[in-house]
């Protein structure tokens, strides 16, 4: 699969270093492509919220390997806040 073929989000794009590690591993790449477009926004909302980039790298790690589990959302992750304001 190309990179430009990964699904993304309904607010947010998939950023680079996500897009790699997602491609990086077919079977958390099925998984992101399996749920919703809602869903894959909060994951990377999640991402991108980080405030340090070692934090940012833990949640990209964090985020594969709960894809990987069947995870379909972040656990403990209020929300987008940005869903309302982008659309």
């Amino acid at each position: 699969m190309s990179q430009e073929n990964i699904s993304t989000g309904v607010v947010h794009e998939l950023p680079e270093d996500l897009k790699q590690a997602l491609l990086s591993d077919t079977c958390a790449l099925g998984a992101w492509e399996d749920i919703t477009p809602l869903a894959r926004n909060e994951w990377i909302c999640w991402i991108e919220d980080a405030k340090k980039p070692e934090t940012r790298t833990k949640r990209i790690n964090r985020g594969i390997s709960d894809l990987n589990r069947g995870k379909r959302r972040p656990c403990c992750w209020p929300g987008c806040s940005h869903r309302e304001k982008g659309k």
